[in-house]
């Protein structure tokens, strides 16, 4: 009997379903990727200290990983269907630990591009946000949206505990340091995934959190042929419907809008106006708290009402809090206000956008199609890492990106509500 099984037989005696501890598994897990994640942001200006790197040339390899982060991430919901969860997360994380490591000895631009740009990028994209997703729907059928908002909170966590400290190692003692911590952080989540993860409640004699008492459900067989042909397939008979174009080019807004511009940007952009990096460390750490709050809560108000109509506000209220931060002055109270309100809304968008694609494509789909919604995300993230660094590069500043970004949102906000219930029961019915 496996360290699971026996935990899982002591937790049901007290009346707790094992997928508790598969959610706190996985948000060990996502926590640390997410200062896998953070780390360019923190590390940009000491990397162009030491060698002598642009704005643009640093920003060019950040943009690769947010592409292969977001390509990667319906073939990671293919191979998680056919490997498993475990098997894939831990893959992920040695793949992510091996460019860290490695990382510690580059001195060349193309070192820069290869290990943080292709290594650690396919390394995050064999779990991203699809592992959650697959949690939820696999081990939820309650509690679905509220598990989906804490494991997307895991991101805001890990923000909020190392981009602070990576600060400041990266200031007082060197930016190696730094990324040694999260090697040896990843480590223990690694184990944590080792012992404790399973694929399925099957696995352990139980049926999702919510379903009625009975047999488990029989694990469906592995899909048929290739990996490769198995995302891709998913992706025609999604890209038939206007629902999911809807949901990545919403989707797309929020990367560009949210990872691939403050996460990148933030930190170089407020020293661009005199504020220490250490202390633009910390107000990214304070999005992060509120950013645990928001999505959450977003998680849990997307089990009650119209996901479509949370994505209108939640985006509506991005796009005016980033047209807002030019006219901060970037003082201490204008800059308070900024992180408290884009922070309540920096992930929420994560738990409906996954209800309405469970919902509408189905339990066993919903992972895969999520991963192409997903790729769209990075491909926006990617496009605002790129496109910061230029800006800052060809006009001396970070804030024409942020007036496009804010100007996004709310167009996507406008295309939220079009996703009509009509066109909802259709797709899902097909």
């Amino acid at each position: 009997m496996t360290i699971s099984d026996r935990l899982a037989a002591r937790l049901a005696a007290r009346g707790i379903h094992y997928g508790w501890v598969v959610v706190a598994t996985s948000f060990l897990t996502s926590l640390t990727v997410a200062g896998a994640l953070g780390a360019p942001g923190v590390l940009i200006l000491p990397l162009q200290q030491e060698f002598g790197w642009t704005a643009s040339e640093i920003s060019a390899a950040l943009a690769v990983r947010l592409v292969l982060f977001g390509l990667m991430g319906p073939f990671a919901a293919a191979l998680i269907n056919r490997f498993g969860v475990r098997r894939m997360a831990l893959t992920s994380l040695t793949v992510i630990n091996v460019g860290m490591i490695l990382s510690l000895a580059m001195s060349q631009l193309w070192q820069l591009m290869l290990l943080w740009g292709v290594v650690i990028g396919i390394g995050t994209g064999m779990t991203a946000l699809v592992m959650g997703a697959t949690i939820a729907t696999r081990w939820f059928t309650h509690r679905r949206g509220l598990v989906i908002g804490l494991l997307t909170a895991s991101t805001a966590t890990g923000q909020l505990i190392f981009i602070p400290l990576m600060a400041w190692l990266a200031q007082e003692i060197g930016w190696r340091t730094a990324l040694g911590m999260i090697c040896v952080l990843i480590t223990v989540a690694a184990t944590g995934m080792l012992l404790l993860m399973r694929d399925r409640p099957g696995d352990i004699g139980l049926r999702a959190y919510g379903e009625e008492p009975g047999a488990p459900e029989p694990a469906p067989p592995p899909p048929a042929g290739s990996v490769a042909f198995a995302a891709i397939d998913t992706l025609r008979e999604a890209a038939k419907t206007r629902v999911f174009w809807i949901l990545f080019a919403t989707f797309f807004v929020c990367g560009a809008s949210t990872n691939g511009l403050i996460q990148v940007h933030m930190i170089p952009l407020c020293v661009d106006f005199g504020i220490p990096a250490v202390q633009a460390a910390g107000m990214l750490a304070v999005i992060g708290i509120f950013d645990f709050i928001g999505t959450i809560l977003s998680g849990w108000l997307s089990d009650r009402y119209d996901n479509r109509w949370l994505l209108f506000w939640y985006y509506g209220l991005r796009g005016l809090s980033l047209l807002y931060l030019p006219y901060s002055d970037f003082t201490f109270y204008g800059l308070s206000i900024f992180a408290i309100f884009y922070g309540l809304d920096w992930v929420a968008t994560v738990p409906p956008t996954v209800k309405l694609t469970a919902e509408r494509f189905g339990r066993e789909k919903a992972g895969m199609v999520f991963g192409w919604v997903f790729a769209g995300h990075q491909l926006g993230a990617a496009c605002a890492a790129f496109g910061g660094g230029w800006s800052r590069t060809a006009l001396d500043s970070y804030l024409p990106a942020f007036y496009v970004a804010g100007l996004l949102c709310l167009g996507a906000a406008l295309l939220c509500p079009t996703m009509g219930k009509k066109a909802a029961a259709q797709t899902a019915a097909a």
